[in-house]
């Protein structure tokens, strides 16, 4: 999908960034970088740090991967071990996908999120560490973090690319802190139709509809008028799509008949 608008990218805010720092530990092609870095300022994240990278994370290809993503790369720290890479870290997240022969508490992204907005809101910073591509991390960079981090996933195939393990842990954390609705319906500028004007509305569409000999079945004339206003109920009308329904239903009581058709004494087609 695409909605890049980088004139509403907020720049780097350094230490001052309240989300987690994410840790790439060897990263093996300069790509992989460039498209973890589109997936962190996805999520509105700019700390990057890359352990030992293979390929420097200001090459043209990485620059093309990011795709926009700029500001990450140029900003990324890099260090020679995983060790330094999170010295200064209060507590430390490290990604894998493989049970691991060792006691150590395993959370959910989800659960993650949840206590990465309560770490950060508490002062405290936090790191999301990522392996290699080809290998993942080693025990001895799991020993190294408070938590491991398992994505659910298809138990006989939950190998993932990089940039889409960073884009599945990092929105979970944008998730968590964000407001937006699950369902609207955005009116453009314009505002969502009054009773009054629905109303209105209905009495000349039913107006017409009687001229033209739609209800035929007198019994059946008020489930036929509550079916109709259930319809246009359901849409959401605005107050400019009323007012051109207003119009439709102007212009086809004007519309001569149908070739073929005959009119009924006051000149209107017969229904």
């Amino acid at each position: 999908m695409s909605g890049t608008d980088l004139s509403r990218v907020a720049p780097p805010q350094g230490d001052a960034e309240p989300g987690p720092v994410v840790v790439l530990v060897h990263p093996q092609l300069a790509e992989n970088v460039g498209s973890a870095a589109r997936a962190m300022l996805n999520c509105g994240l700019t700390r990057l740090r890359l352990v030992a990278p293979r390929e420097s994370r200001t090459s043209e290809r990485a620059f093309a991967a990011a795709s926009g993503a700029d500001m990450v790369l140029e900003a990324a720290q890099v260090f020679a071990t995983l060790e330094e890479a999170i010295a200064d870290c209060n507590r430390v997240y490290a990604t894998s996908a493989r049970p691991r022969e060792m006691v150590k508490r395993v959370v959910t992204p989800r659960r993650a999120a949840a206590e990465l907005r309560q770490a950060a809101a508490a002062g405290e910073r936090v790191a999301l560490v990522f392996g290699p591509e080809r290998t993942g991390l080693v025990n001895d960079h799991i020993a190294l973090a408070d938590t491991i981090l398992s994505v659910p996933l298809n138990p006989g195939f939950s190998s993932l690319n990089l940039a889409q393990a960073v884009l599945l842990v990092c929105h979970e954390w944008f998730q968590a802190g964000d407001d937006t609705p699950e369902v609207e319906l955005p009116y453009q500028g314009n505002r969502p139709a009054t009773r009054e004007e629905l109303i209105n509305f209905f009495d000349r569409l039913e107006a017409g509809l009687e001229e033209g000999g739609f209800f035929q079945a007198t019994d059946m004339r008020p489930h036929m008028v509550r079916s109709i206003r259930n319809a246009f109920e359901r849409a959401g009308l605005s107050e400019q799509e009323i007012r051109t329904l207003h119009g439709v239903v102007f212009a086809l009581r004007k519309a001569p008949p149908a070739p073929g058709r005959p009119r009924r004494r006051d000149g209107q087609a017969a229904g």
